[in-house]
């Protein structure tokens, strides 16, 4: 094994500077565009390191946004910065797609293909939403309309779950709590109060963070309970446990070789070491897998990342956890073997920080390299997209790794090892069926519209069933909060419209 005197310093990717951005413009007009935000990042981000980096980007790696349409949003970006960059890329849609361009980004410096890489990501959704429901045109560059919306939620899923509306995030990460809780032997309130103290931490790192979106502190009390403020979306997550997107926010990071840094004169306290990372996925569609009490991707990705620090969860001083929805960094603080104290965050969580849609991961990275700078030894990010899909987690130190950055990411096959078969999906069932998950989704009113259960029918195969909103005994059922509902058993039909229907008991 090489020590670190062995591998060459314009092999060594490190991170050099950082710059966000967060708009909160008093007119709706005078909001920027994500064009804008990209720019105003990456401009702080080379002040940030002191140097004039913004010409002599090679590799320019642009998160995808949802807020406005571009065409070729990286070659405007690129003309903006007065860069030719011979890696310029603008990605597909996922949350972990930050550290997937960080990681890529600091491969391409160690295999000697780039000198300067900048890695940036912006959504003007706040600003877009209200102009939108004031009618208000926007001064932007034009929006794209020939440029086809990436293809999201629906587009992967079963009809079955389309036509009863799981298919949204909001509306799946709730199946995953409720199967993850009953498979830790949680009861509902357990589940709810381990969310409310994890999402109470991201709070109160929010309220520090000078770019937060909401720079208030919550308590656990208050985030798992149900209010007028605070409304059940769907359940058991209220508002308070909801990732946040109408923001206006910008980030960006700027990465060279150790060679390189050094030669502009950037001090080393300033620098930060990438030593490696893994990734891995699921399924896209979120019926063909396996089960719903962990996920394989996600074991195999932070398991490996453990590796890299001696196989032990603990050896991180700074964490962050993906936080769209709670059951995500329960999940992860488990495999990693941290304890229901964890801070699970440098950043402040996608709900309180806010949600700046593909790209928060961006601003985490940001974060932690302020915190590393500032005396933590060793950082980990973990991104996610998806429904529990996308998983990729890096690991970051202010000390140079020992090893050459491994060019293999990728620990699918050890995620493909561990799956077991996947049941055969029945869209059209009768009969029983046992609870494998399970949500209730609410309107806008705070009443239910209707409960979705996830089962088991008497042939093991799966399948979806709703629970009218008129059916209160089943959805009384569901909303138990002294005993979980999962495995519980009740009688399929099908009602007028041909979706089918599920009711508790014989």
């Amino acid at each position: 094994m090489p020590d670190q005197t062995q591998i060459p310093d314009d092999r060594r990717p490190v991170i050099v500077g950082i710059g966000e951005i967060t708009d909160r413009p008093t007119d709706i007009a005078q909001g920027l565009e994500p064009l804008d935000l990209l720019e105003a990042a990456l401009k702080r981000a080379a002040d940030d390191a002191g140097a004039a980096l913004l010409s002599q980007i090679d590799s320019l790696d642009i998160v995808n946004f949802l807020s406005w349409r571009y065409d070729a949003p990286e070659q405007l970006l690129a003309a903006r910065l007065g860069a030719k960059p011979t890696h310029n890329y603008y990605g597909p849609v996922g949350g972990e797609s930050p550290i997937r361009y960080l990681h890529e980004a600091a491969q391409r410096i160690a295999r000697g293909e780039s000198k300067v890489a900048a890695i940036c990501g912006a959504e003007s959704q706040g600003t877009a939403t209200k102009a939108a429901r004031a009618k208000i045109d926007l001064p932007w560059t034009p929006f794209a309309h020939h440029v086809e919306e990436p293809k999201r939620g629906a587009a992967f899923q079963k009809p079955l779950a389309v036509a009863l509306g799981v298919f949204r995030p909001v509306t799946v990460y709730p199946l995953y709590e409720s199967a993850t809780s009953a498979h830790w032997g949680q009861t509902p309130r357990d589940a709810m109060a381990e969310s409310g103290e994890l999402w109470a931490r991201y709070s109160a790192v929010a309220a520090t963070n000078p770019q937060s979106w909401m720079k208030r502190s919550v308590s656990a009390e208050t985030i798992a309970t149900p209010s007028p403020d605070n409304r059940l979306i769907a359940w058991p997550y209220p508002k308070l446990m909801v990732a946040n997107p109408t923001v206006n926010m910008g980030g960006a990071l700027i990465m060279t070789s150790l060679a390189y840094a050094r030669a502009l004169g950037i001090p080393d306290a300033k620098m930060i070491h990438i030593h490696g990372g893994a990734s891995a996925e699921e399924k896209r569609d979120y019926l063909d897998r396996d089960q719903f009490v962990e996920s394989h991707a996600q074991n195999a990705v932070l398991r490996s990342v453990m590796d890299l620090v001696g196989g032990d969860g603990r050896a991180f001083d700074a964490i962050e956890l993906y936080s769209c929805f709670p059951v995500v960094p329960k999940m992860a603080r488990r495999t990693l073997g941290l304890g229901d104290d964890v801070m699970p965050t440098v950043t402040g969580g996608l709900t309180f920080f806010g949600a700046p849609l593909n790209t928060y991961m961006t601003h985490a990275a940001c974060a932690m390299v302020r915190k590393l700078r500032d005396g933590a030894k060793l950082g980990l990010l973990y991104g996610q997209g998806g429904f529990v899909t996308k998983h990729h987690a890096l690991v970051l130190s202010r000390h140079a790794p020992t090893q050459p950055l491994s060019q293999d990411t990728s620990v699918q096959a050890v995620a493909d090892a561990a799956r077991h078969p996947v049941p055969a999906f029945d869209a059209a069932p009768s009969g029983r069926g046992k609870v494998e998950a399970f949500t209730v989704l609410y309107g806008a009113n705070a009443a239910p519209e209707h409960g979705v259960v996830m089962l088991r029918t008497e042939t093991n195969a799966r399948t979806l069933a709703r629970v009218p909103a008129s059916d209160v005994t089943t959805l009384r059922h569901l909303m138990e909060m002294d005993r979980t509902p999962v495995g519980s058993t009740g009688v399929i039909s099908t009602a007028a419209d041909d979706v089918p229907q599920w009711r508790v008991g014989a």
